[in-house]
């Protein structure tokens, strides 16, 4: 979960898949949320600031990933990330973010890299309290058998994600 005490700005993005708010501390982006997504923090207390450097950046960054100018080449988002969560949840995170575009890999495959191998429902359960929507990517992390699992903006926008990068 963020700490809404330490934002900074917020802002709104259109984006293909509907509307997201985006939140930045002095350190980074917070938060990156559909509207309507499970675990949305609702209002948040920080002033609308479009031009914050965080957030200028990942609208850039998310405009040319959704039009289709990051997917070949893409190398991944530089903003720098400031998600506030557990020390857990930080290393699911960050082993997310391992995962390029066009890859998809297991919810165990995520337990075993991080050094976890039996914490699969952990793992879920973090990879869940993401919030870093697309930037964070756990739209990538997919069943044992390959399914589409669990998403906290809903499985239309993961498979859109998928699909956009070139998976399903």
């Amino acid at each position: 979960m963020t700490s809404t005490a330490a934002l900074q700005a917020q802002c709104r993005i259109q984006t293909p898949l509907g509307p997201m708010t985006l939140a930045a501390t002095a350190a980074g982006l917070a938060g990156a949320w559909f509207d309507g997504q499970a675990h949305h923090p609702g209002p948040l207390p920080a002033p609308a600031e479009p031009a914050h450097p965080h957030l200028a950046q990942a609208a850039r960054e998310l405009s040319l990933y959704f039009d289709g100018s990051a997917t070949v080449g893409w190398t991944g988002f530089g903003v720098p990330l400031d998600a506030q969560g557990t020390p857990f949840q930080q290393q699911v995170w960050q082993a997310l973010c391992g995962i390029g575009p066009g890859r998809a890999i297991s919810y165990g495959e995520v337990a075993r890299q991080i050094g976890r191998p039996t914490a699969m429902r952990a793992v879920g359960a973090a990879i869940g309290r993401n919030p870093i929507s697309v930037i964070v990517p756990c739209h990538r992390v997919l069943g044992r058998d390959g399914t589409l699992t669990g998403y906290a903006g809903g499985l239309d926008r993961k498979r859109f994600l998928l699909q956009h990068e070139g998976r399903l």
